[in-house]
């Protein structure tokens, strides 16, 4: 039993897209998983249902929709404790939302674009992190990834490097920008289904991303 919470003040990071995939990646591994859709936008709640009403086999995550910091205290629990993973898409902006999150997950991952502005945002999330480990004893484990990254730009290894700083594991793993995870909302499915070659590097980027972040 494990909850994963996806955060980060910053709209556009790519949190809900690593969530969805995050989910479809576990639910093909053999594992019970549930969404918990904590973002105002409701993103990945209506993305995996989606793309459950439409899929040939059985694909049945349990979706939770909340909004507030006493479901997530009151409510994570139990569903944790029913299925083997729990994801969490965290809200877009610093609240007592994302707090209640970072006191109930067992990791907390952190999407980040390679611009300047992004980074600065991160720090916001980073230091939520921080403070909920020094409440919890260090939990929850916490790392950072370069989401929706250029490739062949001198700004994503600087990115990285920045992150370093942080003091919260970077992963190695990076989340390239393509039109194909775009379009995965739309399309009502993942890249893991879809067809052709930057459907098939995609897949190939996030299986390593979650194996990375499943070791942690």
């Amino acid at each position: 039993m494990s909850s994963i919470a996806i955060v980060n003040q910053k709209g556009g990071c790519g949190k809900s897209t690593a969530a969805g995939h995050l989910i479809r990646w576990l639910y093909s591994k053999g594992h019970s998983v549930a969404l918990v859709d904590a973002d105002a936008q409701q993103s990945s709640s209506m993305w995996i249902h989606a793309i459950a009403s439409n899929e040939s086999e059985k694909f049945t995550p349990t979706v939770e929709v909340w909004g507030t910091s006493d479901e997530i205290l009151e409510g994570l629990p139990e569903v944790v404790s029913q299925h083997d993973f729990t994801i969490i898409d965290g809200p877009a902006g610093i609240s007592e939302l994302t707090r209640a999150i970072l006191l109930r997950a067992d990791l907390a991952l952190v999407p980040v674009q390679p611009t300047g502005f992004d980074i600065r945002s991160a720090a916001d999330a980073v230091r939520l992190i921080k403070q909920a480990q020094s409440v919890r004893g260090g939990m929850p484990k916490a790392a950072l990834f370069l989401s929706r990254a250029v490739k062949g730009t001198k700004l994503k290894e600087e990115a990285g490097e920045v992150l370093e700083e942080f003091g919260l594991p970077v992963l190695s793993t990076i989340i390239h920008q393509r039109q194909v995870v775009a379009d995965t909302y739309t399309q009502e499915l993942t890249v893991f289904e879809m067809k052709g070659r930057p459907a098939t590097d995609s897949a190939r980027e996030f299986n390593a991303l979650f194996e990375e972040a499943i070791a942690l």
